[in-house]
């Protein structure tokens, strides 16, 4: 199997070139075109608890499978929002969690389900209670709102990340919910609220965009309903 993302850095697709047999999962709705013979079906990848934690943590029940069957073939795969597609290989051993509506395809060994926040987290990290978590060996594209980067911490590092700006970092890392200012008003006045602090090592992955703050630029532009309406 080859995977090739192409066009620009908004609005990329992922082109996946498939052997005979060769499989890829990718969440619903991300296919956009595809050769005849590609045998796309829906599944609820993991058995029916998993897919239902997956709709906990935003993403979908169903899963898109997507074979190559009777020769060669290819698929073209793209995510919802605006910005680019992540490439992440995985080792066995290796966990990531992921942002709600991070995910966007899989090739075969790798596993998506999903992990329970505390309360405290789940309330204040802007991740909700449940997050995807994907392991196994393999590659899992992401996709992200902007570009993405990755940050590599050494041990002992510690790095503060606003929580609308987090992709995905390395499960085994701690992270706790802090104050993005020096104090509770600094940080309502400096826009920033609350963030996540992370300790290495590991890896986070962060995006240039925040999708808060798109909803918080269009809100004001929505007709707003009168009292009495």
């Amino acid at each position: 199997m080859k995977c090739e993302i192409m066009g620009d850095s908004a609005f990329p697709l992922l082109r996946v070139t498939f052997s005979e047999g060769e499989n890829i999962k990718a969440e619903s709705g991300a296919m956009v075109a595809m050769s005849t013979n590609i045998r796309l079906t829906g599944k609820a990848d993991g058995g029916i608890g998993k897919a239902i934690g997956r709709m906990f943590s935003g993403e979908s029940f169903f899963m898109q499978q997507l074979e190559s069957q009777g020769g060669a073939g290819w698929a073209l795969l793209a995510a919802s929002t605006p910005g680019e597609i992540a490439t992440i290989d995985l080792r066995q051993g290796e966990q990531l969690s992921v942002q709600k509506g991070g995910y966007l395809a899989a090739t075969n060994g790798i596993q998506v389900s999903t992990k329970m926040q505390g309360l405290f987290k789940g309330m204040l990290s802007g991740q909700g209670f449940f997050i995807v978590k994907i392991g196994g060996e393999g590659t899992v594209f992401l996709s992200t709102y902007g570009s993405i980067y990755p940050m590599v911490l050494g041990q002992g590092e510690v790095v503060h990340i606003d929580n609308g700006h987090l992709v995905a970092w390395d499960s085994h890392m701690p992270y706790e919910i802090v104050k993005g200012g020096s104090g509770w008003i600094s940080s309502v006045t400096s826009g920033e609220g609350l963030g996540c602090r992370f300790q290495g090592p590991g890896r986070v992955w962060i995006q240039t965009r925040n999708p808060q703050q798109l909803v918080g630029w269009l809100y004001p532009m929505f007709p707003q309903r009168s009292g009495s309406g």
